[in-house]
């Protein structure tokens, strides 16, 4: 039998001995810690061990995400941008179902509503895979009896329904005369203070994506050295400290040094940034132009397909081109790379010069 007893600060210290094992916890208010004692006891005469106060208070799959988020933040692992939005968006869509709840039929509703409201394939199975994450963490660290094979049969199910798949890889280049009347509506606009021409030139000259060009700094560049050092750049494997050197080449079109230099003549002092913009705008600045231009099914991200793909023509090799796209393999490196046909008579030229 526990004892309950009041402590001279006012709160209540419950104790559990039970079959040699014996355990204590404090508590504010008298019915909580009874609470507690009885679930302790019930979990040792099931030859479960205890959980935790906090742990023993979780009811919700909303207080087992905040759980998640609160164990990464302790071993310095929180999730990033991206995973965070995922764990933001599961509770508020999840968060009030009760443990028992996170059923297979709740799961296939709720990847059926994502796949209503626009996400694909890809997204819908990542928001699975994150929701088994939760609760395969609260199981495997914290003991919470929790069951992971709903999530399981949910995604066989959503697979079969086409809700859940690969991606279609994207093939999509922007033409030399998209380019052009790209470059052509940024220079005619006054009001734009982006220079988004030399942004886009320097994309597709270093296969870089939108947030590291807004990202790089004076002191991450190597003038004599023609090197520019990325500093955490997105890697599945490794979220932080992955900087990478990569070469400023002017083989694809566009001379990626000259553009920084063109860059420094209106350098911001209070800045250190190279490109002292907001990322997002520029992507939205070219989405709009795109729009106006009715320049179709054309996004930021593919100018970095197209430099590396200008790469591959310019007769680099996969491992040479990896060291400018920071890709680890070449399965993934293939799925930024289509090449134009009519290119290989340049490359031929080349080395047969």
């Amino acid at each position: 039998m526990a004892s309950i007893r009041k402590q001279k600060s006012g709160r209540w210290r419950a104790q559990v001995r039970r079959k040699g094992r014996t355990l204590s916890e404090t508590f504010v208010r008298h019915e909580d810690a009874k609470s507690w004692a009885l679930d302790a006891e019930r979990q040792i005469d099931r030859g479960e061990p205890p959980l935790a106060t906090r742990v023993a208070r979780i009811r919700t799959f909303g207080e087992l995400i905040d759980l998640h988020i609160d164990d990464m933040k302790d071993v310095g692992r929180a999730p990033g941008r991206s995973k965070d939005a995922t764990l933001q968006m599961l509770r508020r869509d999840l968060g009030k179902l009760k443990l028992v709840e996170v059923d297979r039929e709740r799961l296939v509703q709720f990847g059926r509503r994502r796949a209503a409201a626009g996400a694909g394939p890809v997204t819908v199975g990542m928001d699975i895979g994150a929701i088994r994450l939760v609760l395969s963490h609260a199981a495997a660290v914290h003991g919470i009896p929790v069951k992971v094979e709903p999530v399981e049969l949910a995604r066989i199910a959503l697979k079969r329904l086409g809700l859940i798949g690969k991606s279609n890889e994207r093939d999509r280049r922007p033409t030399e005369e998209e380019l052009a009347a790209l470059f052509e509506q940024f220079d005619a606009n006054d009001r734009l203070t982006i220079p988004m021409s030399r942004i886009i030139k320097f994309a597709i000259a270093t296969a870089m994506r939108q947030e590291e060009i807004c990202r790089v700094t004076w002191s991450d560049l190597n003038p004599r050295t023609k090197m520019l050092t990325i500093r955490d750049r997105k890697d599945p494997r490794q979220k932080r400290g992955n900087d990478q050197r990569i070469p400023l080449l002017a083989v694809s079109g566009y001379d990626a040094m000259a553009l920084i230099e063109e860059q420094r003549a209106i350098r911001a002092n209070e800045d250190d940034r190279i490109f002292p913009y907001v990322h997002k705008s520029a992507g939205t600045a070219f989405t709009r132009a795109c729009s106006e231009l009715k320049i179709s099914d054309l996004h930021f991200h593919d100018l970095r397909h197209e430099g590396t793909s200008r790469l591959f023509e310019a007769g680099f090799e996969i491992q040479q081109v990896a060291l400018v796209t920071g890709h680890k393999d070449w399965k993934m490196l293939r799925r930024y790379t289509h090449l134009r046909p009519e290119t290989l008579h340049a490359i031929a030229a080349n080395r047969a010069a």
